[in-house]
């Protein structure tokens, strides 16, 4: 995406000003106003296939369950999981 594009382009939900974020290799614009995010077609492909990388990947972060045992407390609540290598980008 042209940089001088974007600072020009508004956001067609809210008419607020877009900001460049890169993320990876790849520029996205999003909304200051509505937090909307808005790429190209080229971009989304990237995003693509990073998604697809992470998801082949996330076996490796599940954890084994432990044995249940007499003396067990429960543990502290975990964090919740992204659901998805974007949701790791933008939430």
């Amino acid at each position: 995406m042209d940089e001088n594009a974007v600072n020009e382009m508004r956001c067609p939900r809210c008419a607020g000003a877009m900001e460049p974020h890169a993320v990876g290799d790849v520029r996205v614009s999003r909304c200051v106003g509505c937090g909307g995010v808005f790429l190209d077609r080229s971009e989304l492909g990237l995003l693509s296939e990073a998604e697809n990388d992470w998801h082949r990947g996330a076996h490796s972060q599940t954890e084994p369950v432990p044995r249940i045992t007499a003396g067990m407390t429960a543990p502290p609540p975990a964090r919740p999981r992204a659901r998805s290598f974007v949701e790791t980008l933008f939430g």
